[in-house]
């Protein structure tokens, strides 16, 4: 690697990168911890930090999900206590506060579910009547809707927990799989633990999951621009159009709003991007699945145009009725 720092960089006290305390936010956070050395050239430092979705022991979906882990770090941002924040995208709100700057949004990981069941199953494989634990009405829904369509018959349970906790519950028999994220699951170095990558023909992710975003102050210029050197043009376009569909359907990240933008190339040139959108009763009884394809977005307002017409699209279709369902 090499140090591109000046003295002066060397020297200056180190960046406070606000993360949450779990296992997973601290692998994720240690990640962009040692790509903000690299294009800083100075020291950074983890500052843990406990959120309300870390300590509350509610279902998701009752405490409301927006904002729950994100909260308290946007908070010590703006009182000065960290330098930048790390999260991830997926349970960023989808309004923006004005005096704080998305920064960076890196490459993203694994965008799919993954699950991890006993005896090495697939989904497929699982036998009538299995109990599939997820905290997330999204999963509940597409996984019940799956299960209906191919006669399957399966029980979603509603369960919380960090990741150990959640395979844990397969582990001691309690349940026969769980369903987490991929790219989670990939941080944490532990992608051999699954059983079966879900493709996103079958369920589709939460709107921006995979991906994390580096959050600072408004008026850290300095600080935004450098951070900005880790920021992967298309996977912003791609999460923008995700998040501005999930906004307009006026939809948290609790809602069982499913979301996938993808770029397709033509040989090595990208020139066009897909946008798919979900929402479902949590029992899988009534889908609203629809998909648009335009030229790649050049801008962050052309992004957020694709999504909310897409949304539009769906709340003609009926979507508005199903979003009401909860998991208790």
């Amino acid at each position: 690697m090499t140090d591109n720092s000046s003295p002066d960089a060397r020297s200056a006290a180190p960046l406070r990168l606000g993360t949450r305390r779990s296992k997973l936010a601290m692998a994720q956070s240690g990640l962009v911890a040692e790509a903000v050395r690299e294009v800083t050239g100075r020291a950074v430092e983890l500052v843990e930090i406990t959120t309300y979705g870390d300590t509350s022991r509610e279902h998701l979906a009752q405490i409301g999900g927006t904002g729950v882990f994100v909260a308290a770090l946007r908070e010590a941002l703006l009182r000065g206590e960290v330098d930048f924040a790390v999260h991830s995208l997926k349970d960023l709100p989808t309004s923006q506060p004005d005096d704080l700057v998305l920064a960076a949004v890196p490459q993203r990981e694994d965008p799919r579910d993954a699950l991890v069941a006993r005896d090495g199953l697939t989904f497929e494989q699982l036998p009538d009547g299995a109990r599939i634990g997820t905290g997330s009405p999204r999963r509940m829904a597409q996984l019940n809707a799956y299960a209906r369509s191919h006669g399957l018959l399966i029980e979603t349970v509603p369960i919380r927990g960090n990741v150990d906790t959640r395979i844990g519950f397969v582990r001691n028999g309690e349940l026969d799989a769980v369903v987490l994220a991929a790219a989670g699951l990939s941080r944490l170095g532990r992608t051999g633990e699954v059983t079966d990558f879900l493709p996103v023909d079958t369920v589709l992710p939460a709107p921006g999951q995979g991906a994390l975003a580096i959050e600072c102050a408004a008026s850290s210029a300095d600080l935004a621009a450098a951070l900005a050197e880790l920021d992967d043009p298309y996977t912003r376009v791609a999460v923008t159009a995700e998040r501005a569909l999930l906004a307009a359907l006026e939809a948290g990240c609790s809602a069982p709003v499913g979301a996938l933008a993808d770029v397709l190339a033509d040989g090595h040139v990208v020139n066009e991007l897909r946008l798919r959108g979900v929402v479902g009763s949590t029992d899988g009884s009534s889908l609203v699945q629809l998909s648009t394809t335009g030229p790649v977005p050049t801008s962050h307002d052309d992004a957020a145009a694709l999504g909310r017409e897409l949304a539009s699209e769906m709340l003609a279709k009926g979507a508005a009725g199903l979003m009401g369902e909860r998991a208790l």
